[in-house]
């Protein structure tokens, strides 16, 4: 539970915080886009490299805490770069890279490993209350880190409050890396893991069922993040507004889709996530237009609180559709793949965006082709999901865990996955633990 509860803290106070700073310090409207989207391909392919280093240490844990720990040190610099007022283009981007990059890398072996010391009968209500906890504290990381750099603007210098965010961002990750160490590891290397070949995970993430639902969440990506990085410098650069408001903001979606999950949950088990990935992809579609509409703090309120609603909807019929089409023995090979396919469709869809804007010479009206732009490709991708055949889901409350938190979208929630029952592999392998990278959904 502490590591979890650390690392939701961390993740609302720093990480949340670093568009905002990379803004604050001159970097631009275009680039405080781009290092949301572009160390996210780079993380991904560092990715890849998790199955072999998990088989020359000879154990998730290890490698998770090497990971953590990493990720961690990454605020160091952050700080020191706060306190000087100023950092290098090339330097931010790099550290972000390294930070998203230590931070998938845990995914896969973190979930295998946890499947392990967790016993199965416990995993539902363990996750359930682990995910709740990391949630709260995302949400008291950037609410506190939005008053705090409203105070530090009132007294005339905002970017030294940048400093204390990452040191305390810095701390928590240390505080969480701790208590990974201290937990055991009964398996280092499970009997049953399975490591697919790229041709083998090629073939599975391309062909049927499974690769068109692959595709269509690929391409909602691609759609949404054309828009999706360009919402902080539109509010902090263009409307100027204060970061009070903005962590006000940032906050409501986060706290609409906290609280309908368990509604989406209740409608997925009654109606099947089929229906439920339809209205969330539906739901989803006009969220950027909507920021064309006006500029007003309660139009953008309520337009946020929507999308958390819409978000939730999508991710978790998402997530239970995949549980369904990936057995679990090739889930982490496969959804490691999917990362880097979901990684290069975010980078490709931020620069577009920021390719219109360019164009537009960054002038508010810019901003409005951007979501205009990227209303059209969430529209188009209805059409992969219109022609894929519908099957049923057996359907549970799911769990989900914040990995970030932007606007006008979902948090990037992520799956515990040792607490989903498999569908697939439990019917063909018995008994057999899960094992996963989570799938990240877009902005």
């Amino acid at each position: 539970m502490g590591d979890g509860a650390a690392f939701g803290l961390m993740v609302g106070i720093g990480e949340t915080y670093v568009p905002a700073f990379v803004l604050a310090v001159g970097l631009g409207e275009v680039f405080a886009g781009l290092i949301t989207t572009i160390p996210l391909l780079i993380g991904s392919l560092l990715q890849l490299i998790s199955p072999w280093a998990v088989q020359r240490l000879r154990s998730h844990r290890r490698w998770v805490v090497i990971c953590a720990a990493v990720q961690g040190l990454c605020f160091l610099p952050l700080f020191l770069a706060a306190l000087a007022g100023s950092i290098s283009a090339p330097a931010a981007m790099l550290l972000a890279s390294l930070y998203w990059g230590a931070g998938q890398a845990t995914g896969p072996a973190w979930n295998t490993w946890q499947g392990t010391i967790v016993p199965r009968s416990l995993r539902a209500n363990y996750y359930a209350r682990r995910s709740r906890l990391q949630q709260i504290t995302t949400m008291v990381g950037f609410l506190a880190g939005g008053f705090a750099l409203q105070w530090g603007r009132s007294w005339g210098a905002p970017v030294p409050v940048f400093a204390g965010l990452f040191a305390v961002a810095g701390l928590c990750r240390g505080l969480s890396t701790a208590c990974l160490f201290l937990q055991s590891e009964p398996i280092p290397i499970p009997p049953d893991a399975r490591w697919l070949s790229m041709r083998e995970t090629w073939q599975r993430f391309s062909r049927g069922t499974t690769g068109t639902l692959l595709l269509y969440a690929v391409a909602v990506q691609a759609g949404v993040f054309v828009a999706g990085p360009y919402f902080n410098p539109y509010l902090l650069k263009v409307l100027n507004w204060e970061y009070r408001d903005y962590a006000l903001l940032l906050g409501s979606s986060f706290v609409a889709k906290f609280l309908c999950l368990p509604l989406w949950g209740r409608f997925a088990h009654r109606a099947g996530a089929w229906s439920l990935l339809w209205i969330g992809s539906v739901g989803i579609v006009p969220l950027a237009a909507g920021w064309n509409v006006s500029s007003n703090f309660w139009w953008l309120l309520a337009l946020q609180l929507f999308a958390g609603a819409a978000w939730g909807a999508y991710e978790l019929a998402l997530v239970l559709l995949f549980f369904e089409t990936i057995p679990g023995r090739e889930r982490t090979s496969i959804l490691t793949l999917y990362n880097v396919a979901n990684s290069l469709a975010i980078v490709t869809g931020s620069a577009i965006g920021a390719g219109l804007l360019k164009a537009g010479q960054v002038s508010p009206e810019s901003y409005h082709w951007v979501y205009a732009a990227s209303t059209v490709l969430r529209f188009g991708a209805l059409l992969i999901l219109w022609r894929m055949p519908q099957f049923s889901v057996p359907a549970r409350q799911v769990p989900l865990a914040p990995a970030a938190v932007r606007l006008n979208a979902n948090a990037l929630d992520e799956l515990p996955l040792p607490s989903l029952p498999d569908q697939v592999a439990e019917a063909q392998h018995p008994g057999q633990p899960e094992e996963t990278a989570a799938p990240a959904a877009g902005t």
